[in-house]
């Protein structure tokens, strides 16, 4: 079992992607997996997903629709400031292919979002993952 699921299930995603699968499994699932498959989307980037109970730890079933260009986890788990995704500097910058396309997601006191919302909500948190 990986360490980190969430890393593991994000490049499952892009390795489907990239293979121009319709559909991936997840699995172990975890509320922290569950957040990010609804930020993504929200966004436009993946299609309906389902929760199966499997009898040991669970697994989600993703439908994918292609639009995903890249989409990884950001480790180590650094704290960011509001301050800082204003203005965006050369160590978050690197993480997106330009400052208008894709998102950085973040795990804030009010749940996981993507950068833009919280920069409308004034919120800084954990960079959690990047996807454009």
């Amino acid at each position: 079992m990986p360490f980190d699921t969430l890393s593991a299930h994000l490049s499952a995603i892009y390795n489907a992607e990239l293979r121009g699968h319709r559909e991936v499994i997840l699995m172990p699932a975890s509320k922290l997996t569950l957040s990010v498959l609804r930020v993504l989307q929200k966004e436009g980037y993946i299609g309906d997903f389902e929760y199966v109970d499997d009898g040991r730890w669970g697994k989600f079933r993703v439908t994918l629709l292609g639009h995903i260009n890249k989409v990884g986890a950001i480790k180590p788990r650094t704290p960011v400031t509001y301050r800082e995704l204003l203005r965006l500097p050369e160590n978050l910058r690197r993480y997106l292919a330009s400052r208008d396309l894709g998102y950085l997601i973040i795990s804030t006191s009010q749940g996981v979002m993507t950068n833009k919302d919280a920069i409308q909500k004034r919120l800084g948190g954990i960079l959690l993952a990047y996807v454009y």
